[in-house]
């Protein structure tokens, strides 16, 4: 395993700076933003698609720190009913693609996207529950005359050039949310498709994100290390479902936290350990989104946090049988 970070925590300084910064922290992974919900501070791959130049400066800045890009992340919803939105995000991920074929890379981070719940539609629309009967027509509207004719679509193109993962994050709000969806969508695209599990979104829905590893197996190209704090108050009394504002902490059934401030030692130890069970030994890349914590702050807890309980050396062989 390497510790990784996804560096939109660190969009306040220039790229060299969070670089140099991620490397005299022992960290050996960076995750990139361009474009999308991430943003594309770090890296605009318009320019460096361009300019071989420029492309050049780029990837020299993480030569010299010793950094690793772990994947490219368009964040986004490509299946946005809403025509314009959906061309900006497709046109996202599609230069993640060529970047990452540029970059040497084999795969991207990304969601499934949510369409709506039918051609004429103005916003997406989540379906998380099977009655009234019209949610399944929704429901099979949006998987099978979109959702799946796309990421076919899409997915072809990025093996055309070289990319043979596309990690989806296990996102509520989007088709993809949880175990089933993201093996469903698999099933059907084909096993270029796997996720970038990250355990925040797993937590509140109630997932144990250990057996969720150990279902998804092979299928996990990816991993966000962020937490989720759990309101027992505010949860007993309405439940997990909650579209109060994020910043409206005292009042959230659930609040996502920086490592260690959801989860105990004991239980990212469990996480790790089934993350070397089923074969994966690819980036812990942190995500900070703790809304009690300074960016600063919340960063180098989690990296001190991970460094204790993450597995670096490959597991050699069982001397005593």
């Amino acid at each position: 395993m390497k510790l990784g970070v996804f560096t939109p925590v660190l969009y306040a300084q220039p790229l060299e700076k969070a670089l140099e910064y991620l490397h005299s922290r022992g960290v050996q992974m960076a995750e990139i933003g361009v474009g999308g919900c991430p943003g594309d501070k770090h890296c605009k791959p318009g320019e460096l698609l361009e300019d071989p130049a420029k492309l050049a400066e780029f990837q020299e800045l993480f030569r010299k720190n010793e950094i690793e890009i772990s994947a490219l992340s368009a964040h986004g919803n490509p299946v946005h009913p809403d025509p314009d939105q959906a061309a900006m995000y497709d046109k996202v991920i599609t230069d993640a693609i060529l970047l990452a074929e540029k970059l040497g890379l084999h795969q991207i981070n990304t969601f499934s996207g949510c369409p709506g719940d039918h051609p004429g539609a103005k916003y997406p629309n989540w379906v998380v529950c099977p009655w009234p009967n019209d949610f399944l027509k929704v429901l099979d509207y949006q998987w099978n005359e979109v959702l799946i004719p796309y990421w076919q679509k899409k997915a072809a193109f990025a093996l055309e050039h070289g990319v043979d993962k596309i990690a989806l994050e296990l996102h509520p709000g989007f088709c993809v949310y949880n175990t089933e969806s993201m093996l469903k969508l698999r099933e059907a695209v084909g096993p270029v498709m796997g996720a970038n599990l990250d355990p925040s979104h797993l937590i509140w829905q109630g997932m144990d994100p250990v057996m969720v590893i150990r279902k998804l197996g092979s299928a996990i190209f990816h991993f966000h290390a962020k937490d989720t704090k759990v309101d027992p108050y505010n949860t007993a009394v309405n439940g997990v479902l909650d579209t109060k504002r994020y910043s409206d902490e005292a009042n959230r059934s659930w609040i996502f936290r920086t490592v260690g401030y959801g989860l105990d030692y004991a239980k990212w130890k469990e996480i790790m350990s089934a993350l070397r069970m089923v074969g994966y030994d690819y980036a812990i890349s942190i995500e900070h989104e703790d809304g009690l914590m300074s960016p600063g702050e919340g960063l180098d807890k989690a990296i001190e946090f991970l460094k204790e309980v993450m597995i670096y050396e490959e597991k050699g062989s069982m001397w005593w049988v």
